[in-house]
């Protein structure tokens, strides 16, 4: 059948956050002086705030204070996004634009939870952009486990099978094959390996190509 859908996942794919979350937290482990955080984000990218805890105490021991230092790490955040730092990718606009003109439904399964999801999108004029937005905080399983983008699906009313899903992390496409859509990858922090390359369906080196490749869209 032919695709009519698109559901994106959101950091790393429409907006350039996961940089900036590493940024952040390497300041804060500089700070306390906690060791290979770059690759324990790494491990988190593309799950929950659930998940995402379970990965540094599996890391750093289960006495490690991943509140407290979570939740400096998202102060430090939020100031640089306030202070301008969180910059749209290349051709996110563009491309929402033509899937509108063309009739596309249009979603957004992030695992980031859905206030902050929406709060993102209205700095840049985009919170009435997508047809149906799902969370990370209105599923059980995260990421790479399919539920987030089954639940989307069924919210736009769609088969799986119809849509594309837009991801740039390893688990984002596990959970889009899983689901049974068409898997999409656009990688931002870490580059495709032969797991993805069998999983994702097509791999794109920016936004402008994914478009391309969908014209007359």
């Amino acid at each position: 059948m032919k695709c009519q859908c698109v559901v994106f996942d959101m950091d790393g794919v429409l907006f350039d956050s996961e940089a900036l979350v590493l940024q952040c937290w390497e300041l804060t482990a500089e700070k306390h002086q906690i060791a290979h955080v770059r690759s324990t984000c790494q491990k988190c990218l593309g799950i929950n705030a659930a998940a995402a805890k379970q990965k540094f105490l599996e890391t750093y021991g289960a006495d490690f204070p991943y509140d407290k230092y979570k939740a400096e790490m998202s102060a430090l955040y939020w100031e640089h996004v306030q202070a301008g730092k969180l910059a749209l990718k290349s051709g996110v606009r563009e491309i929402l634009a033509a899937l509108r003109e063309n009739h596309f439904a249009i979603g957004i399964a992030s695992s980031t939870r859905q206030v902050v999801i929406q709060k993102q999108l209205a700095m840049f004029g985009l919170e009435n952009s997508f047809d149906q937005i799902i969370g990370g905080d209105m599923v059980q399983r995260s990421k790479p486990e399919p539920e987030i983008y089954l639940r989307a699906c069924e919210a736009l009313g769609i088969s799986p099978g119809t849509a594309y899903a837009v991801e740039d992390s390893y688990n984002g496409i596990r959970a889009a094959f899983r689901a049974g859509m068409h898997p999409v990858m656009i990688p931002d922090l870490l580059p495709p390996t032969a797991e993805m390359e069998q999983l994702a369906e097509h791999i794109f080196p920016d936004m402008q190509a994914f478009q391309t490749f969908l014209e007359p869209v």
